[in-house]
């Protein structure tokens, strides 16, 4: 009698633990049927269920298809995000711009522009001017 008892609870036990489990998986990580079909096998078949639901229903960590990727790195959804071409040719006609830009400040001096001053590192010593005291 004794041993029964212990057995039913270790089966009840076993069963919360399954139950728990199945709930709590991954549907990509879940073989066979679905989740509400291997619960509800789980808990009619209390013995069989446990049997079946930790030997065909889970499936381990390596056996997952691939792992879930952030928005930002999985190619297909940036597939559909839809640029459209106008789009794309005023992003190409201001990186156009941006390069003209460049190269006309890169270009030497012509008569009549002002020459751009360097800027001054803000850790770089002064020179003390006339009066003797450094400019802040």
């Amino acid at each position: 009698m004794r041993w029964l008892v212990i057995l039913l609870v270790v089966v009840v036990v076993a069963t919360i633990f399954a139950v728990i489990d199945c709930a709590m998986m991954a549907k990509e990580r879940v073989r066979g049927l679905s989740k509400p079909v291997w619960l509800i096998v789980i808990v009619l078949l209390p013995v069989l269920g446990l049997i079946l639901w930790f030997t065909i229903g889970r499936a381990r960590v390596t056996q997952v298809v691939r792992p879930r990727l952030a928005p930002d790195d999985d190619p297909a959804f940036i597939g559909t995000l839809g640029r459209d071409k106008e789009q794309d040719e005023r992003i190409r006609r201001l990186e156009e711009e941006l390069a003209a830009l460049d190269s006309d400040a890169a270009e030497p001096d012509e008569p009549g522009k002002a020459k751009p001053t360097p800027d001054k590192h803000p850790d770089a010593k002064q020179e003390p001017d006339d009066t003797g005291r450094a400019d802040a």
